[in-house]
């Protein structure tokens, strides 16, 4: 494990490279450039400026629609090994922050309304401290979570990994996991108080525990998530 604690490292997976500025491809069915698949309802709005609204109208066919900054990104349904993944960690997430009575733990699909970002991103886990917890009523939560945790696809790694992460980091969100299944590697990123850009706090093979600033008494072994492999 590597930690960091003032100097600013390379803030993407190793085998992940960051987006060239301006490019917003996902490798998924349709790039966030295309939208022509979906049905004309209703006249769709050009790539950056989607709304909420506009969300609101997109049709529930299996596909997972977010937005970023007004740009559309879709995916397809989620994979068995990144369900296995989601659903260990919130596990394991969700029992350490209701022993210790600190909050809520969430798994997808739950919609996240950052501030400043026009759109709408699920993240795939997210943890929200007690005073911040949404009205039972909430269909969106407006506001920033303390904690998400992405689970990255071979189709949505460069988003997770660069464009998520901006939007989290802009947003103000505490602290960002990224947990790759495939590369069975897991990175921390934290905003330091007072801070406006992550440094990263932990680099996790298998064989290592998971550490966190935010929470500090949780540790998780890495492979405790992972499908049974190397």
């Amino acid at each position: 494990m590597k930690l960091c604690e003032t100097s600013r490292l390379p803030r993407i997976l190793p085998f992940a490279p960051r987006l060239p500025k301006g490019e917003t491809v996902i490798k998924t069915l349709p790039t966030p450039t295309d939208t022509t698949f979906l049905e004309p309802v209703a006249a769709w709005p050009e790539q950056g400026q989607w709304t909420y609204e506009d969300y609101l109208r997109l049709p529930t066919d299996g596909r997972r629609y977010e937005i970023v900054q007004g740009v559309l990104y879709v995916a397809s349904a989620p994979s068995y090994i990144h369900q296995y993944v989601v659903g260990e960690i919130h596990a394991e997430l969700r029992y350490f922050v209701k022993k210790n009575k600190l909050g809520i733990v969430l798994p997808a699909p739950f919609d996240v309304r950052l501030p400043n970002q026009r759109g709408v991103i699920q993240p795939d886990v997210l943890f929200i401290r007690a005073e911040n917890m949404p009205d039972p009523e909430t269909v969106a939560f407006r506001g920033v979570p303390d904690l998400v945790v992405e689970v990255p696809s071979p189709s949505t790694r460069r988003y997770d990994t660069s464009i998520k992460l901006d939007a989290y980091e802009q947003a103000g969100v505490r602290e960002y996991w990224i947990i790759d299944p495939i590369a069975r590697f897991a990175l921390v990123y934290s905003l330091p108080e007072n801070g406006t850009e992550y440094v990263l706090a932990g680099e996790f093979t298998p064989k290592e525990h998971l550490t966190s600033p935010l929470l500090p008494d949780f540790s998780l072994l890495l492979a405790d998530v992972l499908p049974p492999g190397e």
